[in-house]
């Protein structure tokens, strides 16, 4: 990368020094001399260029050398630059362009005192000396240009872990910049054209003017295709990112390998992107702490306390002998006993388009026809009682049992809490009546209860369950009417438990 820039510093230099000398010997051409004379001024001329070249640019490559090594130290031993070392980087294209100024300032001092010494025209001497100057800030400000996009990877990485706090040198600098070299520069030379000379050749006038027309038209066209290139390539890779966020990946960043406007517009996209990344972080946990429905509906909605009320179909499910598992096991083996109960709760209970609305300890609350509505959610609710029957019976290694109640009725679905933290709940008689339903289908084999009201409403799901009579539920006036399912064996059961109806989708 360094030798790139040396090279294009030598390259560039060269070139710029050729047509300097070509503008002050066909542009400039020596007062009313004759053509031995003129001859002799242009080899005299030639001379003089190769012996400040000869001389200056060894000095310069010493300069420029230290300018750069705290730059590349730090890259060479692959480490996170020091303060010191980061501000170098960035501002080397800057430390480039000064130096190149410096030279040609000297080129211009030497010429302008040559040309008087040789003259003894204080007139000619100044013109000569301007003109070299305007070729030297042509230069400086392409090798400024083409240094900074030859160092943009060693910007990168400058930039990597700290992003410009604020613009050195924007965009508007640049363009400006681009047109003053391309295009106000070339017109100065064309006005001192025609006025370093005393007598008006038509000639030589044409000459000087195409030939720096044709100069302004080429450095013209460089300058402003660098300046473009400068701001375009990192503007590409931006929209490319955001094209890339559209499409729904989150995992992009683009270098910022730029210390002004642009570096800024690159950390502001990463930052949009890594706060994107955190909002889908937040809102995953935060759908598997309230479930996927609840969480759509809180980001597309405006949260408030209070509820609704609907029909809704509430499935209890509990734990068998917890407190003596609890007391038998390690807790390390008890938490991975109950992660993989609740694994199948979840599974079974989503596939059924229901939500898990709360775990308590060692059961859980179900929830059907809320948030979302589900005409048919007594079906999803007794459809997913059964396969989760089935689903705890391949658990028997484990020894895990547990009670299954399903209950349907009229329940307040809605925020409750407080305005500083709330949560979706359902409650209402249908939740205590599944409560209440686990509790007694734990004395029953068939471990699974639902209430009249929960079949009645579940149309040809009801052709799986059976009454069992009227049940006396703790804490409740009337009796309940219970059924339990149909015992089903072979193909029935199997077909049950690998079963994915289009109902089982959320509606």
């Amino acid at each position: 990368m360094f030798s790139r820039v040396t090279t294009m510093l030598l390259v560039s230099n060269w070139i710029a020094a050729s047509l300097d000398f070509l503008y002050l010997t066909f542009v400039l051409p020596p007062y009313k001399s004759p053509p031995n004379r003129a001859t002799h001024d242009t080899h005299m001329t030639f001379f003089l260029l190769l012996v400040f070249l000869a001389v200056a640019l060894p000095i310069a490559f010493m300069v420029g050398n230290k300018l750069m090594s705290p730059a590349w130290r730090w890259l060479a031993e692959d480490r996170a630059p020091t303060e010191y070392e980061r501000r170098t980087t960035l501002t080397l294209p800057l430390r480039t362009a000064l130096l190149v100024f410096g030279v040609w300032v000297a080129a211009s001092l030497v010429f302008s005192v040559y040309t008087y010494t040789f003259r003894h025209d204080l007139r000619q001497g100044a013109t000569s000396g301007i003109g070299v100057l305007i070729g030297g800030l042509i230069t400086t400000a392409l090798n400024y240009l083409l240094a900074e996009r030859l160092l943009r990877p060693a910007v990168a990485y400058a930039l990597q872990d700290q992003p410009p706090e604020r613009t050195r040198v924007g965009v508007r600098p640049r363009l400006m910049l681009s047109w003053a070299l391309g295009s106000g520069i070339p017109l100065l030379g064309i006005v001192m054209a025609l006025n370093g000379n005393s007598t008006v050749d038509r000639t030589q006038l044409t000459r000087a003017v195409t030939l720096l027309a044709v100069l302004g038209l080429v450095i013209g066209w460089l300058v402003m295709a660098v300046a473009a290139r400068s701001v375009a390539d990192p503007l590409r890779e931006v929209r490319a990112g955001l094209r890339r966020v559209r499409e729904g990946t989150l995992d992009v960043e683009v270098p910022v390998d730029d210390g002004g406007e642009i570096g800024l517009v690159q950390a502001g996209f990463n930052q949009m992107a890594a706060g994107l990344r955190e909002r889908e972080k937040l809102r995953e946990l935060f759908g598997r702490h309230v479930g996927e429905e609840v969480a759509r509906q809180a980001l597309e909605r405006s949260a408030e306390l209070g509820g609704e009320q609907r029909e809704v179909s509430a499935l209890f499910v509990d734990i068998m002998g917890s407190t003596s598992m609890a007391q038998d096991r390690p807790p390390a083996q008890v938490v991975e006993a109950l992660n993989t109960f609740f694994d199948r709760v979840v599974r079974v209970v989503g596939d059924e388009g229901g939500w898990v609305n709360k775990f308590e300890g060692d059961g859980a609350l179900c929830v059907f026809g809320a948030p979302a509505d589900q005409p048919d959610h007594a079906a999803r609710a007794l459809r997913a009682a059964r396969r989760l029957r089935l689903e705890l019976d391949g658990l028997a290694p484990t020894d895990l049992d547990a009670g299954i109640g399903v209950s349907t009725g009229i329940a307040v679905a809605g925020n409750v809490g407080a305005a500083e933290r709330y949560e979706y709940t359902v409650i209402g008689d249908p939740v205590n009546e599944a409560s209440r339903l686990c509790d007694a289908a734990k004395q029953r084999p068939s471990r699974v209860l639902a209430s009249g009201t929960s079949v009645e409403s579940a149309g040809d799901e009801a052709s799986h369950w059976a009454p069992v009579g009227e049940l006396e539920l703790r804490g409740r006036r009337t009796a309940t009417r219970a059924f339990e399912p149909v015992p089903r064996q072979g193909a029935d059961a199997t077909a049950l438990q690998a079963s994915s109806t289009p109902s089982s989708s959320t509606s």
